[in-house]
Formats: structure tokens, C-alpha cells, sequence
């Protein structure tokens, strides 16, 4: 059975009025799929729970945080109290949805998000989910973290959520080296004795830190030769991938080769990085090669 659209209510029975999309900060899009509509052919009303679900854990990456490890380093976990969602018109097969969302309120030990489901300007539903912060073991309530608080708030004023830090090995080498293991060595199986060399010691290192501390990528610097440098071992935290860490980090280091004269910059990028790239102005710049197992490409980009 599908659900009912809303109906017009009394004065006495009227409720806050819907969120328009200029709500909304942080939107997740996504396009219904087939299995997504029942036998009206709209989308059937659990899915768009699901929907809401989906774009949580997407704010959480805008927050750049890694869902797990933040509850982790917070002590806590956050649980779902009470959810409740209300139904204005119907999605229906390929229609592209913007999943507006948005912390409304934190209270002591519970937080409040509310969730529009757009198609284009039109609403159709609204989600809001009361979330309780607690304890893992025992699930009793315990108040939200002031650093989480935070950087919650922080988010909806508009503020930035990563921090580049550049520096010398020896400043920041083990953040460094925390990510390339995790993403280089455990993650694309690259021998460890094939990560480390000696240029480590001479290279700009670009660390990003999110709201909590965390390291959450890193990419290097090298010295230039005749004005043109090279930047490697650009790695972000995989939970992260797409949420515009990478891209602050490429910045600075761009940056930072700008400052100190150089006129371009190459990269042996990862084929699956390649796109990245581009985006970021690099043009490929002959054929692709395989660097420890892994596909290739070298591009270069000018500082103006």
C-alpha cells in the first residue's frame, strides 16, 4: 500500500510549515531506481526512510568525519528515538531527488535532524529523525560532546570543516604516514618498503585535519627542478573520497609551490584519480604506465 498525500488540515491542526530547499545547506542527490516503486509505480513510502538514511551519512562526510572513527574518538554512538515522516506528493521511477538535510537542534543528549526530499523546487516529503547520543555497551544516554557540537554548528553557519597544515616531516610525519599506510599499503596492498623513500625528508607535506583532530588526508611536495615540481602521495581517508578533502589539500600544495616560484606542476595520477584531476586543471601528458601495479597517467598543470 502506498501513502496517502497530505491533506488539508484546520487552522487548529496546523503544523510548521514545510521547509523550502533555501533551508537546506547540505543536499544529497540521488535518482529513484526500478526496485524503489511499488505496483502504483511510485516510490513505496519505507524507501523514503531510506532516502533520509542515505543523506545522513552523506552529511556526516560533508562534516568530514568518518562516521566510525568519530564515534569512536567521541565515546559514543548515536541511535535512532524516533523518526517521522510526512508525505506531501509522490516520487516516481528516474526522478532525480535533492535530499535536502540539516541538524535543527541539539539538546542535552539528543540531537534533531529534519529532511527534505525534493524533486526540482517541489517538496514532497519531510523526514525528521530524533537521534540520542550514548553509550555502545549500555545504550544509555549520555550528553553530546562539545566538540561535536561544534562542529555541527559550525557546518550550518557555513564554516569550513578541514584545516590544511603544511610542514616538514618531522612536523608532521605521523599523521602522514597513519593515512599513506591506511590507504596505500592495507587498502591498494602496496609494499611498505615501497612507500617510504628519502624524499620524504625534503618535501612540503600537506596534512587535513578535520574539526576533531583528525587526520583525514595528506599529499608532498617535492623540491623543483628548472621551476617545475611534483606532487605525490595524495591520499585521502576512503570514508572521505569526494567530499573536498583531496581538493584542499592539492590547493596548498599548489600554493605552496606558487610561493616559491614554480611555473608548473606534474603528478603521476592514479587512472582512477585521473578525472580528479582534470577537474583540478591537469592535462594528461603521455601514455599511461603502471607504477607499483597500479595504472597511470602523468599530468602536468601551470600556476599562473
Amino acid at each position: 500500500m502506498s501513502h496517502a498525500q497530505s491533506q488539508p488540515q484546520s487552522q487548529s491542526q496546523a503544523k510548521t510549515p514545510a521547509p523550502s530547499r533555501d533551508a537546506f545547506r547540505f543536499f544529497h542527490r540521488l535518482r529513484v531506481r526500478w526496485a524503489e516503486v511499488d505496483m502504483q509505480k511510485i516510490v513505496f513510502n519505507a524507501h523514503y526512510l531510506m532516502y533520509a538514511d542515505t543523506a545522513v551519512a552523506d552529511y556526516w562526510r560533508a562534516l568530514a568525519l568518518p562516521y566510525e572513527e568519530a564515534m569512536h574518538h567521541l565515546g559514543g554512538d548515536l541511535y535512532v528515538k524516533k523518526a517521522t515522516v510526512e508525505y506531501h506528493a509522490s516520487a516516481k521511477m528516474d526522478d532525480r531527488l535533492d535530499i535536502g538535510m540539516r541538524c535543527a537542534r541539539i539538546g542535552n543528549s539528543s540531537m534533531v535532524f529534519e529532511c527534505g526530499i525534493f524533486r526540482g523546487e517541489q517538496l514532497l516529503v519531510t523526514v525528521d529523525l530524533l537521534y540520542v547520543f550514548a553509550d555502545p555497551a549500555t545504550q544509555t544516554s549520555k550528553p553530546v560532546p562539545q566538540a561535536l557540537r561544534d562542529c555541527i554548528e559550525g557546518y550550518e553557519r557555513g564554516e569550513e570543516m578541514v584545516t590544511v597544515r603544511t610542514g616538514r616531516w618531522d612536523e608532521l610525519g605521523d599523521d602522514a604516514r597513519e593515512i599513506r599506510l591506511r590507504v596505500f599499503v592495507v587498502e591498494q596492498k602496496i609494499p611498505v618498503e615501497e612507500e617510504w623513500d628519502e624524499a620524504d625528508a625534503v618535501c612540503v607535506h600537506a596534512v587535513a585535519y578535520n574539526r576533531l583532530g583528525m587526520a583525514v588526508g595528506t599529499g608532498r611536495l617535492l623540491p623543483a627542478e628548472d621551476s617545475v615540481s611534483k606532487i605525490g602521495r595524495m591520499a585521502v581517508h576512503e570514508v572521505l573520497r569526494g567530499s573536498g578533502v583531496g581538493r584542499a589539500i592539492l590547493l596548498r600544495l599548489m600554493d605552496s609551490a606558487r610561493a616559491r616560484g614554480d611555473r608548473e606542476i606534474v603528478l603521476h595520477a592514479q587512472r582512477s584519480a585521473q578525472a580528479f584531476y582534470a577537474k583540478m586543471g591537469f592535462l594528461i601528458v603521455g601514455a599511461p604506465f603502471e607504477e607499483v601495479g597500479i595504472p597511470h597517467v602523468t599530468m602536468s598543470g601551470l600556476l599562473g
